[in-house]
């Protein structure tokens, strides 16, 4: 994992700030799920639904990110973090960016500060996630991950669930997934092990007030 300075230094010049959310940031769910929708939509792909509720319960529990743009403070893009299997796992999930901010790597930051937020949370969890979108693998492997078997990674049913159950499948493509025995489906399963990456520094920092938060939520 490398940490570039010289990007870090140009994406700062954009006006495009990428911060671990809280409360404050409530005011952009229902803007955050409209743009996840829409994306699918376009993208023809699936997509696990997300309540208001949720995202506003990840943002007050400091398990998210939220990038907003110039003075305006216009939402710009969004990922969130959860923990599973009694938090030897964690998930990135979630990733939006508004297109008209895609030429600003945002999605390359959201992810690198997720990563570093997920890190310092649960530093013996594994981190991994399941994507159909070629340029978010290309993100994850770049912060370490690899492809991997459905098998290996968490078998939490409540994560499962986020993807769809008989009676209620959150993703159009669930029934792949339960075809399978979900063994497969149309997302690529990226896991990252911390077991293989001792010593290695994390891509960006948080501000001082979000470290002293984490420590206090321990």
């Amino acid at each position: 994992m490398r940490n570039d300075s010289t990007k870090t230094a140009e994406w700062e010049d954009d006006g495009i700030e990428v911060m671990v959310a809280d409360a404050s940031h409530e005011v952009y769910v229902d803007t955050i799920l409209e743009t996840i929708s829409d994306s699918a939509r376009k993208r023809g792909s699936g997509i696990a639904t997300r309540t208001h509720d949720y995202l506003a319960t990840k943002m007050r529990e400091r398990k998210a990110i939220i990038a907003l743009a110039g003075p305006e403070r216009e939402f710009a893009g969004f990922c969130y973090i959860e923990s599973w299997g009694n938090k030897s796992f964690v998930a990135n999930s979630g990733l939006i960016v508004v297109e008209k901010f895609r030429k600003h790597h945002l999605a390359t930051r959201i992810k690198r500060t997720a990563f570093t937020l997920s890190r310092l949370r649960w530093p013996e969890a594994k981190l991994f996630g399941l994507t159909s979108q070629a340029a978010v693998m290309k993100i994850n492997t770049s912060l370490g991950y690899v492809p991997v078997t459905f098998a290996e990674l968490t078998d939490d049913e409540a994560y499962w669930r986020g993807c769809g159950t008989p009676e209620h499948p959150c993703c159009q493509n669930y029934d792949i997934l339960v075809r399978t025995g979900r063994k497969y489906c149309i997302c690529t399963g990226m896991l990252y092990d911390p077991a293989d990456h001792v010593g290695e520094p994390l891509p960006v920092e948080l501000p001082e007030e979000v470290i002293k938060d984490l420590e206090n939520r321990v």
